[in-house]
């Protein structure tokens, strides 16, 4: 694997404006009403200063190719798969509908870790979202690079067993079964054409899913408006989250919460009790 230490502190800059009809739309696709003082919910930056490249530059994966040009933000990693593993997001002053946006972002850390399924690439992002020129979200993601699926390996993740989750040691608890629509308007939203998310075949046999894996974010964003029904629209000052475990298309998904001011604790399991990502929060 090579020395990726020349793309530390590359940076890219994107403007974007926010969008009524935009925030309406992510707003029907997690099936929920808009606050009540018109701001923007938590969650929804996910869906600014989002990538544009042409699809004909986009990789086997769906996701735009990488080189070592200095046009690319992130190294040419030779490693197939690749998933958005966790973020630590600050939260600074509630977005608006009309606002125009400039989110920058520079690359702070690239490290080569060995796992158990073999040799992994970590990268860390730092943004800044500023809507209007105040600072709104500040926030720290970490995106792995992984070796294919062993040849003969077993789906991940493995089949449901014979547990249950239970809700009664949480607070608060929503279950729902992510569809293929919401995970295609997600999908859109974010402008994401990762296939494993869209496309069954390739999910399964070039990646090694059981089935079409539910987006990171998309679980964050399922947690952040958990919270948002219980503390009220944009209480939390820290979101900080990571992937455990891949949640599947059309299998329950249970969201808990329990906890308040600084010691909120969020998680999100699959049916038989499979953790399938860990957060905490902070009011």
């Amino acid at each position: 694997m090579s020395d990726w230490q020349a793309w530390i502190g590359r940076e890219d800059r994107r403007r974007d404006h926010i969008d009524p009809a935009a925030v309406t739309r992510w707003l029907a696709t997690i099936d929920r009403a808009a606050p009540a003082d018109g701001s923007v919910p938590q969650g929804w930056h996910w869906c600014l200063g989002l990538p544009d490249a042409p699809t004909a530059t986009l990789g086997a994966d769906g996701h735009p190719l990488r080189d070592d040009s200095a046009n690319s933000f992130l190294p040419p990693i030779p490693l197939p798969r690749r998933m958005w593993a966790a973020s630590k997001v600050e939260f600074f002053a509630p977005l608006r509908p009309g606002q125009s946006v400039e989110r920058s972002s520079r690359v702070a850390a690239i490290t080569e870790k060995q796992g158990g399924s073999g040799t992994l690439v970590f990268a860390e992002v730092a943004h800044e979202t500023r809507g209007d020129g105040a600072l709104a979200i500040r926030e720290k993601q970490t995106i792995v690079f992984r070796e294919a699926a062993p040849a003969g390996a077993p789906p991940a993740p493995p089949p449901p067993g014979d547990g249950n989750f239970d809700p009664s040691a949480w607070d608060a608890h929503h279950m729902l079964v992510p569809s293929e629509p919401l995970l295609f308007r997600y999908s859109a939203l974010t402008f994401n054409s990762h296939r494993i998310h869209y496309d069954l075949p390739y999910a399964r046999g070039q990646e090694g899913y059981r089935g079409l894996v539910v987006h990171g974010p998309l679980t964050a964003t399922l947690l952040l408006d958990l919270a948002a029904r219980h503390f009220g629209d944009n209480q939390l000052k820290k979101f900080d989250f990571r992937g455990t475990s891949p949640a599947i298309c059309g299998e329950e998904l249970h969201l808990a919460l329990r906890g308040t001011f600084a010691n909120i604790e969020l998680a999100a399991f699959a049916a038989d009790g499979r953790q399938v990502m860990a957060a905490s929060a902070a009011i």
